[in-house]
């Protein structure tokens, strides 16, 4: 929840700051943004990613479970947890520039070109992740991710939403990085679409993935582990490093 929040944070409050800094020229507001989510999602996956595994993203839970790399009882329990996140991630961006804490936007967004860009931008970021996992590469994934998205904002039409969760939040905010309510579940059932593709092209590409690279899509089960065992030593050792 925590990462998802951050994350929504991060692509709202930069688009809310690119509007100011750089009123009325479209094509900086969006290098801003841009530039903004793709750093600030490869330090979210590096800073959460030991403690979830980075899944900040329904699609990207709900492909892992596929493959095995985690339950489908996490993947579920994880999917309230990420739109939960998002919305509060939205409010905290509103807040942090003055703004009214909820927003309803009124940026409609859905087109057929749309729709196309959210499948081809969510399969996109599949591939990326588990090709990196199946090519034992995932300490690579948060710099790959955040260059993905970072690119994928001027690829794509719809800017590269690619999550579920995050498509929700931002209907919270209504700015420069806000959706209409309207135009939500098309970019929603997009990336549902490029889930399911990806799935597929996944398979192709790398017939033999197994549950142990899929639960290394983000980040390796080994730093997650890591991790834990470094935290506990700490709240043994009582926080003291001496």
């Amino acid at each position: 929840m925590l990462g998802s929040a951050f994350l929504a944070a991060v692509v709202i409050g930069s688009g809310i700051a690119a509007q100011r800094l750089s009123p009325g020229n479209t094509g900086l507001e969006l290098l801003e943004n841009a530039a903004a989510t793709a750093a600030g999602l490869f330090a979210i996956i590096l800073m959460f990613g030991p403690v979830s595994g980075g899944h900040f993203n329904p699609v990207v839970s709900l492909a892992d479970a596929f493959f095995g790399g985690l339950s489908w009882r996490d993947a579920a329990a994880y999917l309230p947890a990420q739109v939960a996140g998002c919305t509060g991630g939205a409010i905290a961006a509103n807040l942090m520039f003055a703004r009214a804490a909820v927003s309803i936007s009124a940026k409609h967004r859905a087109s057929p070109a749309h729709f196309l860009s959210e499948i081809i931008a969510t399969l996109g970021l599949l591939l990326v992740i588990f090709a990196l996992a199946r090519s034992g590469r995932s300490r690579a994934a948060p710099a790959a991710v955040g260059a993905y998205i970072g690119a994928a904002y001027f690829f794509t039409s719809s800017t590269s939403f690619a999550n579920p969760a995050i498509t929700i939040g931002r209907m919270f905010s209504d700015t420069f990085a806000g959706i209409a309510p309207s135009s939500a579940p098309v970019f929603i059932a997009a990336q549902l679409v490029g889930a399911a593709l990806a799935v597929v092209v996944i398979r192709a590409l790398y017939p033999g993935i197994t549950p142990a690279e899929a639960a290394d899509v983000t980040v390796p089960r080994e730093l997650s582990q890591d991790a834990s065992h470094l935290l506990g030593a700490g709240i043994a050792n009582g926080g003291q490093d001496d």
